[in-house]
């Protein structure tokens, strides 16, 4: 996975932590992150393979919880580490020239939940990657680590300055660009043909943005029951994800 360069962003924003066992393994055994400093109880420990370049503070339940948000479920390992290098979307789009795996385009999805449970969804669909606005989709974070479950080090991300023009990129690759809109007739599955497939899904309440809409080559919605005006952002993008993953 060629990446390029750290984010000033998040250089500022200083390095994050990750807790919980999924998200601490998994940033152990990606070896593109550098895991900077850990903190663990010595029972979490136990059968971890800890590389000896690593810091390790042994602690209790108590004062690793100082080191985490409010209740948040650490299971007696937190990590600080280096954000990821920034992949670019060139290099992700020939990387997947000869494959059929979706990407999943973001407009402007802020709530780090549900960008880490898209992340998931992503990784077990195997999709070919994420993308995202620079400046309004939240950093890596252990909120974000968490609820991936592992899938921040496996999904590449990519972050863009300006999604419209992305989105032109992403179609010269041979991409069908599918936005999910609850107001158009047509289902998903009338929409995708045979093509690769972008799915391209806006933040809850607003929806997707009308420049972002035009730069999509079709709308398409879920075949919900009218009993529900809308799904989650996260529940949208993996029963997508599943419909493209299994088109015949």
């Amino acid at each position: 996975m060629a990446r390029k360069g750290h984010r000033p962003s998040q250089a500022l924003g200083g390095r994050p932590r990750f807790w919980g066992r999924h998200a601490v393994t998994a940033a152990l055994a990606n070896p593109e992150r550098v895991v900077r400093k850990m903190w663990a109880t010595r029972e979490a420990l136990a059968g971890l393979d800890i590389p000896p370049v690593i810091p390790i503070t042994y602690a209790d339940v108590t004062d690793l919880a100082r080191l985490v948000p409010g209740d948040a479920p650490h299971q007696g390992l937190v990590v600080e580490v280096d954000p990821l290098d920034d992949i670019w979307l060139g290099d992700l789009l020939q990387q997947g020239a000869d494959d059929r795996r979706p990407l999943v385009v973001l407009d402007q999805v802020t709530d780090p939940h549900n960008v880490g449970a898209i992340l998931r969804s992503a990784a077990a669909f195997d999709a070919l990657g994420i993308i995202t606005q620079d400046r309004h989709s939240p950093p890596e974070s252990g909120t974000i680590a968490r609820s991936a479950s592992g899938a921040l080090e496996l999904v590449p991300w990519v972050r863009v300055i300006n999604l419209s023009r992305a989105l032109e990129e992403i179609a010269e690759a041979g991409f069908w660009r599918i936005g999910l809109a609850g107001d158009t007739q047509q289902t998903l599955a009338q929409t995708m043909g045979e093509a690769r497939v972008a799915l391209v899904l806006g933040a809850e309440g607003e929806g997707l943005r009308h420049n972002v809409a035009e730069h999509c080559d079709q709308l398409a919605r879920l075949p919900i029951s009218p009993k529900m005006e809308s799904l989650n952002v996260s529940n949208a993008a993996a029963i997508a994800l599943y419909a493209v993953t299994t088109r015949g």
